[in-house]
């Protein structure tokens, strides 16, 4: 019998090595989607919104790629580490370390500027301790952390935080009826008998009737400045109100504070720029420092742009290679669009946009290849002016060997893709299938919601409507705005438009409410809600949904609400479990008991027509409207797919929301309002240029009802459908902060503006 010889693996061909393989990808609602990407291509992944695009990039292809990374390191190191499941899908091979590139914003600490978050500042701190003469000290004297460096006074945050003392102490009360305003030192509590067991004062005699000396003591007297009076007192030290409150409360942090004492602290307590170091963070040995004529302060508080053409010039002695790497970074700044920014301003005022270009400057000088990028809509907040720019960093990153995976509607983006993926063809349970795969002139020529929208034809312009009013905004000079007066028709849709860090935001944010105190701003700001919020919550769905169920089965409404009884008693109706682990960020996984649906057994085992209110809380809004007869409920849910929401499902975490969709919500809301005037910060974004065209009808349809409608927007589509437009610029930062026109789409396509030239390209495509 001939012995059977051992079988050598086949090992992978080179080919197959540099293909991206899924198959079998059923992550939310993609249906057994197989997929084959090439490597060191760059990708867009085109479709409606809610296809199924961030499902397979984000979700399935990006999860794995992280999950498999974060296998590699030890059990105690994984704990330190964000936690990713396994996607749902059969098979995802061949990924390569992952980079995603979103747009979350970039909160961080009081202390985080866009210095800090690209590194930037960390070359600033070295060039400046190298190059000062005479020597200060090392790289960390120069940084506004560390207390070599930091303004004392303020610990290096820029502000001091101010006590309103007419917040604090209602001078016109005696200390027997009790002064203090804050719940702390209410009558009876200990911090209030510090003072009123003192010796120390009348307790009838009102604040305001003190003399000059019981003023000082009552309010400024430091910790042993006066002994207390009266041997039985609480408390056998004694400091004044002011100085007390400082101590005490002023060094937490308010965002820890609850209830009534977070409102007396935001009440009480002000923010203003710290006198000592004018808001520079930095003491008065690091402000005198200077290196060709620049302090390190005024160099973080100078325009990107700005400061990598004063550096460009230095030539130093041995730091060649310094101020070129520090000019290198800068540089890509601007060439993302952000030359306007500067280096102190802080990541927490960035918008969701602007931090996902900040993130991408720190991979744009890596030498690393191979690597697998991921970009959610880059193009958020760019003028389509500066869109080629970030198609070069998108290109430049493939041609160093990486693969570059973009979610993208831009179709300049498109354009220059190698391979384009539509997922679709709708959304929600209408989409997650592969509808076209191909290059950006064949996917011209498909029968896709993608393809129509690049032959569109060419737009006709309108005709404006009159204005019925005018309001006037004069002498306008927050942050780059420079003197700006200017007045805004009524009655009419209004687009204010202009490239990145022009002012549109500024003007419009800063200064509409003077003029009219009554209109609804609606950005896309994170929804305040608990853990339980959901769409059906947020837009008011519940109620009704509630009463329906509670008439159909005959039991109490609340049983069917996540947020009362009908709540699983194990997750609090929220359908997860977190974990805090104290020393990391808190563990999220799904409740076992009730397998994430949020509601107890008692609850879903009542149904209306086979359904379950359980069952309600997974429908998506398209399918809820089949499902409900009831004209107040069909309403709102109407009014949810009208912004362009069918897709999202009732019980939905608010906080896994996109800022287009929380802003469409809040417009959803809003549909029904009695604001006049209405304002949205460009709504739309994470809109397929497809429902574009919906948005400007659902516009149009509340002017026509007598409402004023102003959007800030870069969308060309909008702006042609607009009846006035206001452009501010001419460009970012401090070459910004002008009107540059104002006045009808016939007449802006003439002007000699950025936001003119390329409307008049759009609409001759």
């Amino acid at each position: 019998m001939t012995q059977a010889q051992p079988t050598t693996p086949t090992q992978p061909s080179i080919d197959e090595l540099s293909t991206i393989l899924v198959r079998g990808a059923r992550e939310n609602n993609l249906r057994d989607v197989n997929l084959d990407l090439p490597k060191r291509s760059l990708v867009v992944f085109a479709g409606v919104s809610g296809s199924g695009k961030s499902s397979l990039v984000f979700d399935t292809i990006a999860a794995e790629a992280q999950r498999q990374i974060n296998s590699t390191f030890t059990a105690f190191a994984q704990t330190f580490l964000p936690s990713y499941g396994r996607p749902d899908a059969d098979l995802i091979a061949n990924l390569s370390a992952v980079v995603i590139v979103d747009q979350k914003r970039l909160f961080g600490g009081p202390r985080s500027t866009v210095g800090t978050i690209t590194d930037i500042g960390d070359w600033l701190r070295m060039l400046w301790s190298r190059g000062v003469t005479p020597t200060i000290g090392f790289a960390n004297a120069f940084s506004f952390n560390d207390p070599a460096g930091m303004c004392l006074e303020c610990e290096g945050l820029g502000e001091a935080k101010v006590v309103d003392l007419g917040e604090l102490v209602d001078e016109s009360k005696s200390l027997r009826e009790g002064p203090f305003k804050h719940p702390d030192f209410e009558v009876g509590k200990w911090p209030y008998r510090v003072f009123a067991d003192s010796g120390l004062f009348d307790l009838d005699v009102p604040i305001e009737q003190y003399s000059a000396r019981e003023r000082h003591m009552f309010f400024d007297a430091k910790p042993g400045e006066f002994e207390v009076l009266n041997p039985d007192a609480v408390m056998k030290s004694y400091e004044g109100i002011v100085s007390r409150f400082k101590r005490s409360y002023l060094a937490k942090d308010a965002d820890a504070l609850k209830g009534k004492a977070k409102l007396a602290f935001e009440r009480i307590v002000t923010r203003g720029v710290c006198e000592s170091c004018g808001g520079s963070r930095y003491n008065e040995t690091i402000r005198g420092a200077t290196l060709e004529g620049l302090s390190l302060p005024d160099a973080f508080a100078m325009q990107v742009s700005e400061l990598a053409d004063r550096i460009d010039g230095w030539k130093i002695d041995g730091l060649g290679t310094v101020t070129a790497e520090i000019v290198t970074q800068l540089r890509r700044l601007v060439d993302l669009g952000l030359g306007y920014l500067s280096l102190d301003r802080a990541t927490s005022s960035l918008s969701g946009g602007e931090s996902q270009r900040i993130k991408m400057v720190r991979h744009l000088g890596a030498t690393l290849n191979d690597m697998l990028y991921v970009f959610d809509e880059p193009t958020t907040g760019l003028h389509p002016r500066d869109v080629h720019r970030l198609d070069d960093m998108l290109l430049a990153l493939r041609d160093k060997g990486n693969t570059v995976l973009v979610v993208e509607h831009d179709p300049e983006v498109m354009s220059i893709a190698d391979r384009i993926v539509e997922i679709g063809p709708g959304a929600g349970k209408a989409g997650g299938t592969i509808v076209f795969e191909g290059t950006y002139d064949e996917l011209r020529d498909a029968d896709t919601r993608t393809g129509a929208a690049l032959r569109r034809e060419d737009v006709v312009l309108h005709t404006p409507r009159t204005p019925s009013g005018w309001l006037s905004i004069t002498g306008a000079s927050t942050h780059n705005l420079r003197d700006v007066s200017v007045d805004i028709p009524l009655g009419v849709l209004t687009a204010v438009t202009g490239v990145a860090g022009s002012g549109k935001s500024s003007l419009i944010h800063g200064h509409l409410r003077e003029a009219a105190p009554d209109a609804v701003i609606i950005d896309q700001a994170p929804i305040r809600g608990s853990r339980r919020s959901s769409p059906a919550t947020y837009t008011g769905l519940l109620d009704p949904i509630r009463a329906y169920f509670a008439k159909k089965t005959g039991q109490p409404p609340s049983l069917f609400s996540p947020n009362s009884d009908g709540a699983c008693p194990d997750c609090q109706g929220s359908g997860v479990i977190f974990t805090d682990l104290g020393f990391t960020d808190p563990v999220t996984s799904t409740c076992e008991t009730c397998q994430g649906r949020r509601f107890r057994s008692g609850a879903i085992r009542h149904t209306v027509d086979g359904i379950s209110i359980a069952d309600i809380f997974e429908m998506s809004v398209e399918d809820a409207q089949d499902f409900f007869e009831v004209k107040k409920i069909r309403d709102i849910l109407r009014r949810c797919r009208d912004v362009g929401l069918g897709y999202l499902s009732l019980g939905q975490n608010l906080s896994s929301l996109s800022g287009g969709e929380r802003q469409r919500l809040k417009l959803a809301t809003e549909l029904v309002g009695s604001s006049p005037v209405l304002v949205l910060d460009e709504p739309t974004t994470g809109l397929h240029p497809s429902d574009v065209s919906n948005l400007i009808a659902l516009l149009s349809g509340m002017v026509d009802e007598g409402r004023s409608v102003i959007v800030i927007e870069h969308n060309l589509d909008v702006i042609a459908a607009a009846d006035w437009v206001i452009d501010l610029g001419p460009d970012g930062g401090h070459n910004g902060g002008l009107i540059t026109f104002t006045g009808t789409v016939d007449e802006l396509v003439v002007s000699d503006t950025h936001t003119g030239t390329y409307l008049v390209r759009s609409l001759v495509r």
